[in-house]
């Protein structure tokens, strides 16, 4: 079973000691996943994502673009930076996406 983990080593520290992750180095290494499984004949099984279904800024970008002034409005992690609900739907839709194209083929 494949599964990616987009999260893991795509965290940062802002100028100010924030930990922080990049929305668009996330979805770029899920897509590279998938379009890497689909050169090979093989299929992604899973993927780890760390998400909250709250409101929070703790990953710049997605919809809302949210930058690195955007983070201290609602950065509630005790660790580790996670998807607000935007962005995990944003990612989930990539996904769904992604999938479906590999079933056509």
């Amino acid at each position: 079973l494949w599964v990616a983990d987009p999260m893991h080593g795509n965290t940062e520290s802002t100028a100010n000691g924030t930990k922080t992750r990049r929305f668009e180095n996330i979805l770029g290494e899920l897509e590279l996943a998938f379009d890497l499984h689909a050169a090979a004949g093989t299929r992604l099984g899973g993927v780890h994502l760390e998400l909250t279904g709250e409101n929070v800024t703790e990953c710049m970008g997605g919809a809302r673009d949210l930058n690195e002034a955007d983070l201290a409005r609602a950065y509630h992690t005790r660790v580790d930076p996670r998807l607000n609900y935007e962005q995990s739907l944003e990612l989930a839709m990539l996904i769904v996406r992604k999938r479906g194209a590999a079933s056509r083929v």
